[in-house]
């Protein structure tokens, strides 16, 4: 019997800033925002709960991604692509573009949702 741990699973992220792209490595569990600090890359946020948006960004390619971690998520920001970087770990290689926040606040006030400091 193999008493060993399953070799943890990564997760190329590409990160869209308005100053470039970077590519990251993004292990499964690991907020994809905690991830590029780690990486060097300061990404907006303020309450790292998944609920202010300051850390909005929105696919630019399909992909998949676990926001159970996020006070407030709603399943129209996942079909709009929104994404919290802050509270949301991937589940397969992501494009994001990131400070998205504003485009997310107008998202979620045209659908009457809860959009802080807006």
């Amino acid at each position: 019997m193999d008493d060993t741990s399953p070799t943890q699973r990564t997760f190329c992220v590409t990160l869209q800033m308005p100053d470039g792209v970077c590519d990251i490595t993004v292990s499964a569990g690991q907020h994809i925002w905690d991830a590029a600090a780690v990486a060097g890359i300061l990404l907006p946020s303020i309450c790292h709960q998944g609920r202010c948006l300051t850390c909005a960004g929105q696919l630019t390619a399909p992909g998949k991604f676990d926001q159970n971690d996020a006070d407030q998520y709603f399943p129209q920001d996942r079909a709009a692509g929104f994404i919290l970087l802050c509270t949301a770990s991937p589940l397969s290689d992501l494009r994001i573009r990131t400070h998205a926040q504003d485009d997310m606040r107008r998202h979620r006030i045209e659908r009457g949702l809860s959009a802080p400091y807006s």
